[in-house]
């Protein structure tokens, strides 16, 4: 038996329409035809992603000083300068403003849940 990677990745979220609300109308991402109950997945390539109905016992507003601490979620965008100008302008909490890493340039911001998300240009 062989482990072969990450295949899908989802953030149990507090309002499940304002986070799908927030992903595809502020990141521009797009729903996938189908998903479970309780769940909208983004059609992204190559890892599935999704926002989701929180499992029994998990409260992520209770999370302190915010929902994945110590997990870095990395997203790939065409040109994450101009998305990180957009959502600057539009009020979006920027967690670490853009800078040149080693995987293109880069900036993280808070989505409504307070989940640190980073954003990087594609190679």
């Amino acid at each position: 038996m062989t482990v072969t990677g990450p295949d899908f990745v989802a953030l149990q979220v507090t309002d499940l329409e304002r986070s799908a609300a927030f992903y595809t109308g502020t990141l521009g991402l797009r729903r996938a035809p189908a998903g479970p109950p309780g769940a909208v997945v983004f059609a992204t390539t190559p890892v599935a992603f999704a926002v989701r109905e929180p499992l029994p016992g998990v409260d992520p507003a209770a999370a302190r000083p915010r929902p994945g601490l110590g997990v870095a979620l990395w997203l790939a965008a065409d040109d994450s300068q101009a998305l990180h100008d957009r959502m600057a302008a539009d009020g979006v909490t920027i967690l670490a403003p853009p800078a040149d890493t080693p995987f293109g340039r880069a900036f993280t911001f808070a989505d409504p849940d307070g989940y640190a998300v980073t954003v990087h240009d594609a190679r």
